[in-house]
């Protein structure tokens, strides 16, 4: 075994002991954090110098993405005038190991005067920060995994899973649901995974419906009018009884059907078309659109009344396909 892959090794154990024994350290601390986070009404705003820094603005960005508005603020900036971003409504979490970070403890009695819940994340239960703090998170370790036990390693590695800890816990309390996470990445692959029907689906004027006895030729001018490739066929009730796409007009006119433009619509629609529910997942409508070979799908509700229309092009420009 080479010399390389020993120290790579060693530096996974320690950093993977250092996780592990923060288990141990969760408790009505950790809690009561959540607790402070959770009922914050104004943000959640995350500190630390250095490589505690870059761990906070992860930490910032995961909360931010689970639905709790955060920011990162620099303690350097801090000092020197951005401290005016934190206001008595907000939350502060400050890291640093050693709790003594000349940056940080610069900020704290100001925080304090401003009236924010101020949150710690250190090594060091009985330093200024942990003093100040209405919240200590442990986050101490035994070593760190850099052989001179300098260098941050072991430490922000504890401080990051920490963070998740904090930011996964908190989006269970607050209910946090896999629409929401949606929502917030509107223009990542995760958040296109997770998008519904309802939120792409036609609706209004842009899901053309008509009733069981309107003539094709005005059927026709509203899907003209809503720029769409079909239109819905519902009864007395808005109940989904078929659909009419330009592929049965199509048809109709290569088999000969005399006065087409004069039938009933739904003497000439596809009866019992294949349909969707606006809960379910978009990609769950592409699979559908794919196997039957169809441009547009109905959405119908539990029981059965039209909501709305899905259409090929509507996933396309939200990035599906």
């Amino acid at each position: 075994m080479t010399q390389e892959i020993k120290i790579a090794r060693r530096v996974l154990r320690i950093e993977a002991e250092a996780v592990r024994a923060l288990g141990k350290k969760i408790g009505a601390s950790f809690k009561e954090a959540v607790r402070l986070m959770k009922d914050c009404p104004g943000r959640v705003i995350v500190t630390g110098m250095g490589k505690p820094g870059f761990i906070g603005r992860k930490i910032a960005a995961t909360l931010a993405s689970m639905g709790t508005p955060s920011l990162f603020l620099h303690p350097a900036d801090a000092i020197h005038g951005d401290l005016g971003m934190v206001t008595k409504e907000d939350v502060v979490i400050a890291i640093s190991n050693s709790g003594e970070t000349e940056e940080i403890t610069k900020l704290l009695s100001t925080i304090k005067r401003i009236g924010a819940k101020l949150i710690a994340m250190t090594g060091n239960l009985r330093s200024t920060l942990a003093q100040y703090a209405d919240v200590v998170l442990d986050v101490g370790i035994r070593k760190e995994a850099c052989p001179l036990g300098l260098a941050p390693t072991a430490s922000t590695t504890a401080t990051l899973a920490m963070g998740d800890a904090l930011a996964v816990a908190l989006g269970r309390k607050k209910n946090f649901k896999e629409e929401d996470f949606a929502l917030y990445h509107p223009g990542g692959s995760l958040g296109r995974k997770l998008l519904r029907v309802r939120d792409l689906m036609r609706k209004g004027n842009s899901n053309p419906a008509v009733k069981e006895n309107t003539a094709v030729r005005n059927a026709l001018l509203k899907i003209t009018s809503a720029r769409a490739g079909s239109c819905s066929v519902v009864d007395s009730r808005g109940r989904l009884v078929g659909i009419f796409t330009d592929g049965d007009l199509r048809r109709h006119i290569e088999n000969g059907t005399e006065n087409i433009l004069e039938k009933r619509i739904i003497d000439v629609a596809t009866r019992r078309p294949r349909v969707i529910r606006a809960d379910k997942l978009a990609a769950e409508a592409i699979s559908i659109l794919r196997d039957k070979k169809i441009d547009e799908v109905p959405v119908v509700d539990e029981k059965g009344r039209l909501v709305g229309l899905l259409d090929i092009q509507d996933l396309l420009r939200a990035g599906f396909v």
